[in-house]
Order: C-alpha cells, then sequence, then structure tokens
C-alpha cells in the first residue's frame, strides 16, 4: 500500500466517504438538519463541493411529502438522460416508479420548433399533457424551470415535486427564484451551481431515504 493510502474495499468507500463528509461539515461549523442531512450530503458526494450545505433550498415539509410521493409510485421526468440514467432503477422498481426522459422524442423537437423554445422547455408541455402527478429531476435546463412556472401561472399546473438544480450562467439563477417564489414543493440549489448528477444524486437520497 503507497504511502497516504487508505487501505479500503470497494464496498467500504462510499461509507467512507461519508465519514469525511461528517468530519469536514463538523471542522467547518456546519450542523445539518436531520431530516435534510442526507440529501445535502449525498449531493456533496456527487460534486466534492460543500456549498451544497448552503445552498440547497427546501420548501416546507418537502422531504416528508417526497418520501409520500416516491412510496405511492409517482412518475418521474428529467430533462436529460444523464439525470435519468444517475436514478437507481432498482430503488425506482421497489415502488413501481416509471421514469421517462422526452429530449429526443420527435413530437417534442417538432413542437420545439413550431414554438421556438427549447426541446426542455417542451418536454415539460408533454409531461403536463400526461395528466398525472409529476416528479421533475431538472439538473441542466433553466428553460424547463421557467415553462414550469408559466404553466403554473397560466394553467394552475402544480407538479407533485420539482428537484431543479440546473447549472450554468443564463437564466440559471432567475429560473430557481422562480419556482421557489411558486406554491410547488421544491428542493431547488440556489445560485449557479448544479447539474444532470445533482439532480440524480438528489433523487437517489430520497429514494435511499424512502426504503428505510
Amino acid at each position: 500500500m503507497k504511502a497516504g493510502l487508505e487501505n479500503i474495499t470497494p464496498y467500504e468507500i462510499e461509507k467512507r466517504s461519508m465519514e469525511i463528509i461528517s468530519q469536514e461539515l463538523c471542522a467547518l461549523g456546519i450542523t445539518l438538519d436531520k431530516e435534510k442531512e442526507p440529501v445535502i450530503k449525498r449531493a456533496i458526494h456527487a460534486s466534492a463541493d460543500f456549498d451544497y450545505a448552503k445552498n440547497l433550498y427546501f420548501s416546507e415539509n418537502v422531504i416528508q411529502m417526497a418520501l409520500n410521493l416516491l412510496k405511492n409510485g409517482t412518475s418521474i421526468v428529467t430533462d436529460t438522460k444523464m439525470a435519468m440514467s444517475g436514478i437507481n432503477k432498482k430503488a425506482l422498481s421497489r415502488y413501481g416508479i416509471k421514469i421517462y426522459n422526452f429530449i429526443d422524442d420527435e413530437d417534442v423537437a417538432t413542437a420545439a420548433g413550431q414554438n421556438n423554445t427549447t426541446r426542455s422547455a417542451a418536454c415539460i408541455d408533454k409531461a403536463y399533457a400526461m395528466g398525472e402527478p409529476v416528479i421533475f429531476v431538472i439538473g441542466n435546463a433553466p428553460t424547463a424551470l421557467i415553462r414550469i412556472y408559466e404553466l403554473y401561472n397560466k394553467v394552475c399546473f402544480k407538479p407533485a415535486l420539482v428537484i431543479g438544480v440546473p447549472v450554468g450562467f443564463v437564466n440559471v439563477v432567475q429560473a430557481k427564484e422562480l419556482i421557489i417564489q411558486t406554491e410547488i414543493p421544491c428542493i431547488i440549489a440556489r445560485g449557479r451551481k448544479g447539474g444532470s448528477n445533482i439532480a440524480a444524486a438528489i433523487c437517489n437520497a430520497l429514494l435511499y431515504m424512502a426504503q428505510k
């Protein structure tokens, strides 16, 4: 074993990572809310970025609401295939949860062209047309959050839950704040940071919490 390296089995890596995260949070003087702790730590674990201890916004009672939705098999719609692929399929199957990504659908591409909008925004329209409760997992497209906000105001569309953590510079901060202003249950990464990996990590944390 080379000097400085920990002798650890593959099965212990995640556990050890969480221990290190806990130690570093303590060193920073940060104490997490116990209910939100698993979500925040998994976001940090996916990014090695301790800013998520401060920038994750949780609407009132959203954790318990999210767990109930997952246990009841509420469908999930993602804005990217990367977010979709990162969500634990075994955990989804436990509750019979269907997961969708419409980004490559021909009708979505057509609608986006006709309406001069992004495919991500058109995906929200397609999810709305499903006519059922939906959990949105958004890690890349602020236009998806903006479209949710527009439908919320125009037709009273209220998704069951929005995990909104798109990353970037253009309209990202503003789009997140729009969702926070609504009564939609949400978990939002305020500021510019986020990404599909963070979106999937938050969703997985909730799935693991539901199993426990």
